[in-house]
């Protein structure tokens, strides 16, 4: 008896479990424009900026500097008229 309710209870927990999983998506990635970059943080950086300030804040002191996101700066194609000469 006691055997089957603990099976009973792992089941549905098991299955609550996999049922929430189902319906996991993705993290929205968002480029911001500003990147903390240097030593110790890679290329492109720590790309969590919005403001070219809260940038500078993030980096004071810790000897890196700000850039642009290339992501965010050449992700998408400008559209428009294009000069076909």
């Amino acid at each position: 008896m006691r055997t089957t309710v603990l099976f009973a209870v792992l089941a549905f927990v098991l299955a609550f479990g996999i049922a929430g999983l189902a319906n996991v998506s993705p993290a929205s990635a968002r480029d911001y424009p500003w990147c903390v970059q240097g030593r110790g943080v890679g290329y492109p950086g720590d790309c969590m900026y919005r403001t070219r300030a809260q940038c500078l804040a993030s980096a004071s002191g810790r000897n890196v500097t700000c850039g642009i996101n290339p992501r965010a700066a050449f992700g998408q194609q400008r559209r428009g008229y294009r000069n076909r000469y």
